[in-house]
């Protein structure tokens, strides 16, 4: 089960992480942000996590006969995202490098600006920008901005892999094929 998680979870982490590494590499600082940005990476992720449900039903069709409890099912899925996730992060971290992308500083300006934007009194503009200053003052830190970003792919990891193992845990729910 072991080899099945890390074959898996590089594969999954490969399908996030290189269109990630891509959009760096031909569009830097100009990729998709915002809501655009979000969408394309929540699917990006979502697809790369289904992984997760064909790793399961493999484990329990060619691995253990036909059957798979809920919980080696589930900690099966979380072993994966682990793995997607570490990769995620190096991806991340990656296109950082290749674009020059102060993301920190992005996305600070992005607070102020909904604050503005919302109708803020200027002494909430300077709390928010005092804030959004911490941040991305914090997100300069590897050691800060890595467990952020792995926390961004671990609830769609989460939710893929409790998905998968109440689904697959049920033998009757897409049976394996009998050999014609």
């Amino acid at each position: 089960m072991l080899q099945r998680i890390l074959t898996h979870g590089v594969i999954a982490g490969l399908i996030v992480g290189i269109p990630m590494i891509l959009l760096a590499l031909t569009l830097g600082e100009s990729a998709p942000s915002g809501a655009l940005g979000m969408a394309i990476g929540y699917t990006t992720m979502l697809v790369a996590l289904s992984i997760i449900f064909l790793a399961i039903k493999r484990q329990r069709d060619v691995g253990n006969g036909g059957v798979i409890k809920f919980l080696p099912a589930f900690l099966m899925g979380l072993g994966i995202s682990a793995v997607a996730g570490v990769l995620y992060v190096l991806a991340w971290e990656v296109s950082l490098a290749i674009s020059g992308m102060d993301f920190g500083a992005m996305y600070a300006e992005h607070l102020v600006e909904a604050a503005k934007a919302r109708g803020a009194s200027e002494a909430e503009i300077a709390a928010e920008l005092a804030k959004a200053q911490d941040f991305a003052k914090m997100y300069a830190n590897p050691l800060f901005r890595m467990p952020i970003t792995f926390t961004e792919i671990l609830p769609v990891g989460i939710l893929v892999s409790l998905i998968s193992a109440l689904l697959l845990r049920n033998s009757r729910f897409m049976p394996a094929r009998a050999a014609a």
